[in-house]
């Protein structure tokens, strides 16, 4: 399980919505190796008053939150931040040093879905790194 939640000014997100989203899922399902329907994304677009970035920030300035089940080794995590930073600059032409990225994990206990929690789900993939 990974969700994101991707912050930025609105005019910004609303042009790369789709794209962004495409990039991101490819590198849960690559370096995550999360199932192709397990995506989950939401878009906080903001105004640019809402939204207060460093003076040498641009106006594509963009923050993503990942939450995720714990268990992932550093390496895997690593992975997967340098695939982001690496493929949105050139995807999307967004500068790298625009794009911010953190990774929230929790036990699994601590998630609830699908009326479960989330050490009770019976999972179609790997959360852990272990063989």
């Amino acid at each position: 399980m990974a969700q994101y939640k991707i912050y930025g000014e609105r005019a910004h997100l609303a042009r790369v919505r789709t794209r962004l989203s495409d990039i991101l899922h490819g590198c849960s399902i690559e370096f995550l190796k999360l199932p192709e329907e397990k995506r989950f994304h939401r878009f906080i677009p903001l105004e640019p008053e809402d939204f207060i970035r460093p003076a040498d920030r641009s106006a594509a300035y963009t923050v993503i939150e990942i939450s995720m089940f714990e268990g992932r080794a550093p390496e895997t995590k690593k992975a997967l931040l340098h695939g982001i930073m690496a493929r949105v600059p050139e995807g999307l032409g967004i500068p790298v040093e625009d794009v911010e990225i953190t990774v929230f994990e929790t036990p699994m206990a601590n998630w609830g879905i699908r009326g479960k929690t989330g050490d009770e789900l019976v999972l179609g993939y790997r959360v852990g790194d272990a063989d």
